[in-house]
């Protein structure tokens, strides 16, 4: 009953005129963020921080959070319709919705994206709401060796379901694992493979290589191959879901969730891992002509799952954030600023000490959900007429859009040559049928799995065998031999059935 109350009084708070104004503000901001490539939460919610000294804390932190899930939203509607993920979570969004548009099936895939995510984030709200030092308190037991092994497992799921080779699968895994080491090391701080030039030794951007990967590499796919034949424009059908639609997604959305809850409390790769996770659950789930559609027509389930999964991992991201002060993405980090900013410090005690606001955030969650629901929906029509735009015209917008995006980072003209280098070798491995998602996932986990190998092994005493000493450990070196070994085994069980009943 305390945290029934403790919530009502939330809502007294987070439903005042005011506050339901920065609320909208944020959901609306945050969905044209998500839309935009290149700029994302993080960056919109940094550029906003000035804010926090004229606008009261629970306002600015309503404000914030609106930003920080409308732009998982937006995220996915350009992912859908033009290939062109507004933010790394919606990579996956991209590889089967994008499929969907073109087979005329875009109003569905933008329908599952925003009921999948009103659903995960309202299921994982509750989760904040009622389970918040328990689960944290679980997550605080998770150490290195743990981290990486979690890493690994979202390497060969990823490597393995993705695309229809294993090897090619691997080879682009190690491709994203090696521009993930450019760079200054982060223990020694020596450079790294940066060939001596200055703008290497922060790294190579994350958003620069998926949206290179993806809208440049679609775009001069376009140009060099696709725009020579005749344009066939795919007849949208539809803008809704179908009742088997609805059949198929809501199972995806609740498993989606419950993959995605438990990464939000750990710092472990963020959204990428759970909605990577996520895709290789439904594709291995899927059967008959179901599985068919994935990589050619585009399965529901590939857009509805791993958004669930996206937005339920954005919202448990703000339990490490509110009862342990830990940040486990870039755009909590800067919450986190936020907070200090008026001379609060997130952690166990911020639930007694600053209980109206962190009830008043929480309950502004629930209505951001709402909202983002209400200004989504309506607009699936509307965004769907997009696909009628002549191609040379919506290739060369998005071209725009992914050079000013990707200039407006750091304003380096070195980025730009980087995002074209990235997008002819996007054409190049879609012409030889190489995965481009496993590259994006080598090159954000690989630096963390690499820091997280060193500390396990600090912690082992430099033996390897701290990764069998430990229970949970064990359990993910388990999980991954049986991903690796198990469809190997099957697929031989079933050919020598075959070749039995053939002879």
């Amino acid at each position: 009953m305390d945290v029934l109350n403790a919530l009502l009084q939330g809502f007294a708070s987070a439903l005042s005129v005011s506050n339901l104004l920065w609320c909208l503000a944020g959901c609306a901001l945050g969905t044209a963020v998500g839309v935009l490539p290149g700029i994302g939460p993080a960056v919109a919610v940094a550029m906003l921080l000035p804010i926090t000294a004229k606008v009261e804390i629970t306002a600015s932190m309503i404000f914030f959070a609106g930003i920080y899930y409308g732009a998982m939203y937006g995220g996915s509607t350009t992912s859908i319709l033009l290939n062109t993920p507004g933010e790394t979570a919606s990579m996956i969004t991209a590889m089967e919705g994008n499929k969907m548009a073109k087979s005329g099936r875009a109003g569905a895939a933008l329908a599952t994206s925003a009921i999948g995510s009103f659903v995960a984030g309202t299921i994982a709200t509750v989760l904040v709401t009622l389970f918040a030092p328990v689960v944290a308190d679980f997550a605080v037991k998770l150490g290195p060796p743990e981290y990486f092994m979690l890493m690994v497992l979202a390497f060969t799921t990823v490597s393995a379901v993705l695309g229809k080779s294993t090897l090619r699968g691997m080879t682009a895994l190690f491709a994203g694992l090696g521009l993930g080491l450019v760079g200054l090391d982060q223990i020694s701080g020596q450079a790294r493979y940066t060939l001596g030039v200055p703008e290497l030794l922060d790294g190579i951007e994350i958003v620069l290589v998926a949206v290179g990967l993806f809208a440049v590499a679609e775009v001069l796919y376009y140009a060099l191959y696709e725009g020579r034949e005749a344009e066939t424009r795919n007849h949208m059908s539809r803008v809704h879901m179908s009742a088997r639609d609805w059949k198929r997604s809501v199972p995806a959305w609740l498993r989606g969730t419950a993959i995605g809850a438990p990464f939000g409390c750990i710092p472990a790769g963020g959204t990428e891992i759970p909605t990577f996770l996520s895709y290789a659950a439904e594709k291995k789930l899927a059967r008959g002509e179901n599985q068919a559609e994935f990589g050619k027509q585009g399965a529901i389930e590939g857009v509805a799952g791993p958004e669930a999964a996206n937005n339920a991992t954005v919202t448990m991201a703000l339990i490490p954030l509110l009862t342990l002060g830990i940040p486990t993405s870039n755009t909590t980090a800067i919450l986190l600023g936020a907070f200090q900013n008026y001379g609060i410090q997130p952690g166990p005690q911020l639930f007694t000490t600053s209980a109206a606001l962190v009830w008043a955030l929480i309950a502004s969650l629930y209505i951001g959900n709402v909202m983002l629901l209400i200004l989504n929906l309506p607009m699936v029509g509307m965004w769907v007429k997009l696909l009628k735009i002549p191609k040379p015209q919506l290739y060369a917008g998005i071209l725009i859009f992914a050079t000013v995006g990707a200039y407006g980072m750091r304003q380096s003209a070195f980025d730009l040559v980087l995002l074209w280098g990235i997008g002819l070798l996007g054409v190049l491995m879609r012409r030889f049928d190489f995965p481009t998602a496993p590259v994006v996932v080598g090159m954000i986990l690989g630096p963390l799995a690499e820091a997280q190998l060193r500390n396990a092994v600090s912690i082992g005493e430099g033996s390897a065998m701290v990764f069998l000493q430990r229970p949970m450990s064990l359990t993910l070196i388990i999980v991954v031999l049986c991903v690796l070994v198990l469809p190997r085994v099957m697929r031989a069980m079933a050919l020598r059935k075959a070749a039995a009943s053939a002879g």
